[in-house]
């Protein structure tokens, strides 16, 4: 798939917004368990879109062959000596850090999930989703961010649940464990 950029404002992704990044040189997307969800771009910076390659924008891309593009947000453009622009860009779910949740108690994950956007203290475009059957307690005493009460503080739902996300577009799938065991060993020595 080609890479498409996007208007900051975009939600639907439905049309090729500003256009498809044709001349793009590369395009890598790197996910940690649990952690960052980054995509790097290489374009010349006399391509076609290289003008509107700035902060804010989102680009619409695939993170691995069978995955359905994925939106990320840039954050960081670059113009090193090679005269090519080097570009950093993270996950939409990055904008959970600027939603804030009043602070609550709630028993059970699928609770935890519906009090989470139902106490965002502001408008919250993401959804929360999980497969996890656990009657655990997670409780918040002080307001926090949405991501750190997915997981980046003590006592976060990473911790009370013991998941495994997959960011999908504008929802937080909480898994109980993502992909599958195979019996395959890699064993050195």
């Amino acid at each position: 798939m080609i890479p498409c950029l996007y208007a900051e404002a975009e939600t639907a992704f439905t049309s090729n917004g500003i256009g498809k990044l044709c001349d793009t040189i590369s395009c890598r997307v790197t996910e940690k368990r649990n952690g960052s969800y980054e995509l790097k771009l290489t374009y010349p910076s006399d391509g076609l879109h290289a003008e509107e390659l700035c902060e804010g924008a989102i680009i619409l891309a695939k993170p691995s062959e069978r995955a359905q593009p994925q939106p990320f947000r840039i954050y960081k453009t670059n113009t090193p000596l090679t005269g090519e622009l080097e570009v950093a860009a993270r996950h939409i779910q990055y904008q959970e850090n600027f939603i804030t949740v009043s602070p609550f108690s709630a028993t059970g994950s699928q609770a935890t999930m519906e009090e989470l956007k139902r106490q965002a203290t502001t408008d919250c475009p993401f959804s929360f989703w999980t497969d996890i059957d656990s009657q655990a307690v997670f409780s918040i005493s002080a307001p926090a961010s949405i991501r750190s009460c997915l997981g980046g503080m003590d006592g976060s739902i990473l911790d009370t649940y013991g998941v495994e996300y997959e960011w999908d577009f504008l929802t937080a799938r909480l898994h109980k464990q993502r992909g599958a065991d195979y019996g395959v060993r890699i064993v050195y020595g």
